[in-house]
């Protein structure tokens, strides 16, 4: 796949310095989803009620928490604190694959990701 990946970017590349896409219409403005195939049909209704009301659903809320939280990590000096702040961020992203119902994946711990594999290996 990453084959693939670097010829398309060649040739996105090319066409940005050919100048292809210095014409196209929006161009300079933000890009409006108005798309809502990527929503379960199910849930469409509930979304589109918490756009109308200028909310995000919950799934966006939690990752850009995780995404607050995960910058601040680094910036705090105490271990302690940090160590508090860390049980957090893995408590949100768990939450999050929950509510993605995503089975349990190690790399969205990767802090513990060593240490649960060296267990589980140990244990054999």
């Amino acid at each position: 796949m990453d084959f693939f990946n670097r010829i398309a970017e060649r040739r996105i590349q090319e066409a940005i310095q050919n100048g292809e896409f210095d014409n196209l219409e929006g161009r300079g403005k933000p890009i409006k989803f108005e798309d809502e195939t990527w929503i379960p049909e199910d849930l469409r209704m509930a979304y589109r009620i918490l756009k109308n009301a200028d909310c995000i659903p919950p799934e966006l809320e939690l990752r850009n928490e995780i995404i607050n939280l995960s910058s601040l990590i680094n910036t705090i000096d105490d271990d302690k604190e940090r160590l508090k702040k860390l049980r957090e961020l893995n408590f949100k992203i768990l939450k999050l694959d929950m509510m993605r119902k995503r089975p349990f994946d190690l790399s969205s711990l990767p802090e513990y990701e060593g240490k649960l594999i060296d267990k589980f290996m140990g244990s054999k």
